[in-house]
């Protein structure tokens, strides 16, 4: 009885209009949060997450009174599992109907040599990168289902398709969401459900002072010499693969800046 409530819930909410939602996981800064302002810009109804509730709250009253849209903010860590499923198995009736599911949400944590990185770097982005991912999906894949509907996409990385040097863990976290990707497509073919992997190279945001934790020099010099892609980069193609006709969809995504080729192919100047 229970379930037949929640399908005829989600049918009056498609009726009534409360539609063209995205949740974006990750959405306190960079990729995540340029996403939100795309998105809100668009006219789309926005479920922000994320770990800083200070940031998440902030943002939520600047989209909604920039953009006049609704937002609902969710202050949970991916990589718990039981926060993910309470906030997200318990969304408000008229937030049920996701449309577009942005996993932006991951990190990198040290660049060390196998043998003498920190076990801890290592589960922190697997359970963030691989196993974050999986818990928000798993979550949010019922509704789409029933909808026969939806659109998925995962920020993967070209660690994800090319492994260098000190990358060990968080390449291989990449590997597994290009792998899932695929495998999502394909799963979910027969619900007519969209999955897309977005695959960026060097992207200046907050990702390299948490990947050195908080060295500022060290976050610095990763750009040093390149003029690198922005997280406004990356939310205009994530828009833009998500405005494609029905029959549409972009399985696959890899997008560096133009001195960049591959993971350690570079034309630095200066």
């Amino acid at each position: 009885m229970q379930m037949l409530n929640q399908s005829f819930v989600i049918e009056l909410v498609l009726i009534l209009g409360m539609t063209n939602i995205v949740l974006i996981t990750g959405a306190t800064s960079g990729i995540g949060l340029a996403c939100a302002k795309k998105f809100a810009a668009a006219g789309y109804q926005l479920i922000i997450t994320g770990r800083r509730k200070d940031r998440l709250l902030h943002f939520q009253e600047e989209l909604q009174q920039t953009y006049a849209i609704k937002v609902l903010a969710l202050v949970f860590d991916v990589q718990n599992r039981q926060a993910v499923e309470h906030n997200l198995n318990n969304l408000p009736p008229e937030w049920r109907a996701v449309d577009i599911l942005i996993n932006n949400a991951g990190l990198a944590a040290g660049r060390d040599s196998f043998e003498t990185a920190d076990m801890n770097d290592w589960e922190t982005m697997l359970n963030t990168n691989v196993h974050g991912l999986l818990y928000v999906t798993k979550a949010i894949i019922p509704q789409m289902v029933e909808r026969k509907k939806g659109h998925i996409i995962n920020m993967g990385s070209v660690a994800g398709k090319e492994i260098y040097e000190k990358g060990n863990v968080y390449c291989a976290s990449k590997f597994a969401v290009d792998a899932i990707s695929k495998a999502m497509r394909i799963d979910l073919l027969k619900y007519n459900i969209k999955v897309t992997a977005i695959h960026p190279g060097a992207v200046e945001t907050e990702f390299a002072l948490v990947r050195f934790k908080g060295d500022e020099e060290k976050a610095a010099s990763t750009y040093t010499g390149i003029i690198p892609l922005t997280g406004e980069d990356i939310a205009d193609t994530i828009f833009y693969c998500s405005q494609l006709p029905p029959h549409v969809c972009i399985n696959d995504l890899v997008i560096t800046c133009t001195q960049q080729a591959g993971t350690y192919y570079f034309n630095k100047t200066g």
